[in-house]
């Protein structure tokens, strides 16, 4: 199976993961301005403007085939809470990222980040079959790296003024990863409370 950017939407009792739109732009403004969910990002989407430039990107980057941008739901709130993405798409290598997660302030620290990386990772490794998910943040963001350990992740290294972020500052930034054959253990021990997911997909 290959990860392409047709409609997808992944899935558990928790959290359900639906392919971004520009419909969903009234549902996510209310969500960003706040300052501390961008500090360490490497893009801002922290008012109207910003944030119609940031869907357009993700919208370009799925037409593209190189990234696949959801909305977060959250079911327990029956609201749209944040969004997060596959990207630096590689079937040829079995290879993709997951990144891209921002989550309105008070929908953190709720469990909710974690079923969606659960959802993902299952999708990856499970029906896609890929052998390698990786994670990249900035090496200064100590929540998202202690975050990115807890989930199993593990850390490969830094790569020196990687980008520019959006404040114009170049970034140091560390990679993590999690290998197929890492999955069923992690997946048994680190996700066991997690529900199981599924998914559905349809074509453009």
């Amino acid at each position: 199976m290959l990860l392409t950017k047709n409609q997808l939407v992944l899935e558990n009792e928790r959290v359900r993961l639906i392919s971004l739109d520009s419909s969903h732009f009234a549902e996510l403004l209310p969500l960003v301005n706040e300052d501390k969910i961008w500090r360490w990002s490497g893009s801002n989407a922290g008012n109207e403007h910003e944030l119609r430039n940031y869907i357009e990107i993700a919208l370009e980057e799925r037409q593209a085939g190189i990234r696949l941008p959801f909305v977060i739901f959250d079911k327990d709130k029956n609201t749209i809470c944040g969004s997060t993405s596959y990207g630096a798409i590689s079937n040829r290598h079995l290879r993709v990222e997951i990144g891209w997660t921002w989550l309105g302030v008070e929908h953190q620290r709720t469990g909710l980040n974690r079923n969606a990386k659960f959802v993902l990772l299952s999708h990856a490794f499970e029906n896609l079959k890929f052998e390698r998910v990786e994670f990249k943040t900035d090496l200064n963001n100590t929540p998202s790296r202690n975050a990115l350990k807890a989930i199993g992740a593990f850390e490969e290294g830094v790569l020196r003024s990687h980008i520019t972020n959006w404040q114009g500052n170049r970034r140091d930034t560390i990679y993590y990863s999690i290998l197929i054959s890492e999955w069923e253990r992690i997946k048994n021990s680190i996700f066991a409370s997690c529900s199981p997911f599924s998914f559905t997909t349809t074509h453009e």
